[in-house]
């Protein structure tokens, strides 16, 4: 990777390029490229390492009860891991509901699925894994719309909520082919800015 960075600089200085910045940028691009991922389940034996992820990518806090209810769930179809040569990188936790936004009413028919978290270390950012994670939960989805289960038939979208000022979370689910909905104020608790855009993605 140092020889192609020096060799970006050595092309741009000898045609009087002094953007170093731009410069810098073409040669991060060529060398990032797509990497192999595996996915593995969330358990109460690795759900620390779901924490750190989560405090890693986040600027807020998840309580205690949203790691028991991921291990409870025991679904790793809808909360996963993403690993690479055998280190956890990714990680993404969702959940099928009522569209209306409410999880205690069992009895609904038009359903979504809502992402809760979806978070990638910085260093293996920009290499696919977030994008992978995602598309691995609506190949699941799409799968169990094929097979006419009643638990997923009825499912019209994909939805999540984003921090305003996260403009590169909001860019790389606009690639994904979401849009920016309505926003919510006041949504996040002891953050700011504390509003948030509702992202949504038909299926």
């Amino acid at each position: 990777p140092g020889n192609r960075v020096d060799y970006f600089l050595k092309s741009w200085v000898l045609e009087d390029v002094v953007d170093l910045d731009y410069i810098c940028q073409l040669a991060t691009t060529s060398i990032m490229k797509d990497i192999v991922i595996d996915f593995g389940g969330i358990t109460d034996d690795n759900k620390e390492q779901l924490r750190l992820i989560n405090t890693t990518c986040f600027p807020i806090t998840y309580a205690d009860g949203f790691y028991k209810d991921i291990v409870k769930a025991k679904n790793e179809s809808l909360n996963k891991f993403a690993y690479h040569n055998g280190f956890i990188i990714g990680s993404i936790c969702s959940r099928i509901q009522p569209c209306d936004g409410s999880i205690k009413n069992k009895d609904y028919r038009d359903k979504c699925l809502y992402i809760m978290t979806l978070g990638v270390l910085p260093s293996y950012r920009g290499r696919m894994v977030g994008s992978k994670l995602l598309q691995s939960v609506l190949d699941y989805i799409d799968n169990k719309a094929e097979e006419k289960c009643s638990s997923s038939e009825d499912i019209k979208e994909v939805r999540l909520h984003v921090q305003i000022s996260n403009e590169d979370g909001i860019n790389f689910y606009e690639k994904l082919g979401f849009e920016k909905g309505k926003m919510v104020e006041n949504y996040y608790k002891r953050i700011d800015p504390p509003h948030c855009y509702v992202l949504t993605k038909k299926l």
